[in-house]
């Protein structure tokens, strides 16, 4: 992936909740989206990042297998997972969300990045990733 550009922040993807990870990529793939970058997370979920030809922005396709932390039972409406920020600090971002008064809900390492979440008044998920600090 690029570097992050000069004002520290740069919007990377939105993230869906998906039920069946393969059903879901043949949709994605008929309508034109290649698969860009797949790996697994360390509570057990798999995700595909798919890019669209032209587009800077990508979808990624998150599955919660039951007994992830992340997982929940499927029901309409809470498909939506999570917008993706990438940051070039992420303990800088964590302190300006508690100046903020917003909430810390999870802070993972994932390999060589530090993933911190917070919450919007809907309970909508935003992530600043960026590589992990000294």
């Amino acid at each position: 992936m690029a570097a992050v550009p000069a004002r520290g922040i740069e919007f990377v993807y939105a993230g869906l909740r998906v039920r069946d990870l393969e059903r879901s990529l043949a949709f994605y793939r008929k309508l034109g989206f290649r698969v860009h970058k797949r790996g697994t997370m360390e509570h057990g979920g798999t995700w595909v990042h798919l890019s669209f030809p032209g587009a800077a922005q990508r979808l990624e396709l998150n599955y919660y297998p039951r007994g992830s932390r992340f997982y929940t039972p499927p029901a309409r409406g809470t498909e939506f997972d999570h917008l993706g920020f990438r940051v070039a600090s992420v303990s800088a971002w964590e302190a300006r969300l508690a100046r903020l008064g917003l909430p810390t809900v999870a802070r993972v390492r994932e390999g060589s990045e530090n993933l911190l979440y917070t919450k919007d008044p809907d309970g909508n998920w935003v992530e600043f990733f960026g590589p992990v600090e000294a």
